[in-house]
């Protein structure tokens, strides 16, 4: 039976790990915050009492952190910036390591430069798909990795999403990632622009949704996550924008996106737009909102004007 280290038990970690003790594999798991090591072992999970504990023994090593500095402290240690050991440093030799994390390409690439030094694949898999799909298990993994890592890892990943996609070699995944929340978060502005518009204009959101979901006009925000309140069920929106995918995790997306264009001097104009627009909804207290509540910025607008 696989063994698998779970290590990072945030709002798309823990129902990641969960899936995978659904499974039927041995997972061992490690979190900064008890209560969510807690959650997963009153599901059958085996609590670790650090990374390297839960890493070592273990056939494949999952990791879901914040940023890329955690991700170089965590698998590099003294190496990456972070103290004493780090998980390449602990995990035996034919151990499969794959982050999940969103991070920059650059440190993706140096964990794996690192990896291999020491003959370990390392797989870069940022994930698509929301906290919902964390939960249902129907994630998309955007990886970067060699052919033979990527095989390994399909045989893991299969268990917590429905859509596996091998990006190129390290660092790919996540070029991949940001540039697929690049074009959501500009689609998710044009849609709620263009909704209020029609809203300022007398139309019913509802019935301009359904005429744009058939038109030209046509995305994933109006299909799966519209951002007008109550125009959708089982949505942030209309739910007060709670749940989903925070403002703050979009505004750091972002902000990966414009590294990413100037490194390789690439034109993007919506993207540094959109960015500016998310950066100022997060300074008005809503960092800790799903990012469809963008949509209210335009209504804010309106009724700005109207008081005018």
């Amino acid at each position: 039976m696989t063994s698998v280290a779970f290590i990072g038990l945030g709002h798309m970690g823990a129902p990641m790990a969960a899936n995978l003790v659904k499974a039927g594999l041995t997972v061992r798991v490690f979190d900064l915050v008890p209560e969510a090591i807690k959650s997963l072992t009153d599901l059958g999970a085996l609590a670790a009492s650090s990374a390297c504990g839960a890493a070592a023994g273990a056939d494949v090593v999952i990791t879901m952190l914040p940023a890329g500095k955690h991700v170089r402290s965590l698998y590099l240690g003294e190496s990456g910036g972070g103290e004493g050991k780090g998980l390449i440093d602990v995990v035996a030799r034919d151990t499969l390591l794959i982050d999940c994390s969103t991070i920059d390409a650059q440190s993706a690439q140096l964990v794996a430069k690192f990896a291999a030094e020491k003959e370990l694949e390392f797989v870069d898999a940022p994930v698509s798909g929301g906290t919902a799909g964390a939960a249902a298990g129907t994630l998309t993994f955007i990886c970067g990795g060699s052919d033979g890592g990527f095989e390994q890892a399909k045989n893991v990943l299969s268990n917590m999403g429905a859509n596996i996609f091998h990006a190129g070699d390290a660092g790919a995944g996540q070029v991949a990632k940001i540039c697929n929340n690049m074009l959501l978060s500009v689609l998710m502005v044009g849609t709620s622009e263009s909704l209020q518009m029609g809203i300022d204009h007398g139309l019913d959101p509802k019935v301009l949704s359904e005429i744009m979901k058939v038109s030209s006009g046509g995305n994933w925000t109006l299909d799966k996550y519209n951002p007008c309140p109550d125009v959708m069920e089982s949505v942030p929106s209309s739910n007060g924008y709670q749940g989903g995918f925070m403002v703050d995790l979009m505004v750091k997306d972002l902000g990966l996106s414009q590294e990413a264009a100037l490194l390789s001097n690439s034109s993007t104009p919506m993207g540094a737009l959109a960015r500016s627009l998310y950066v100022n909804h997060a300074r008005q207290g809503n960092g800790a909102r799903d990012f469809s509540s963008i949509f209210e910025q335009f209504t804010n607008l309106k009724q700005v004007k109207n008081k005018g």
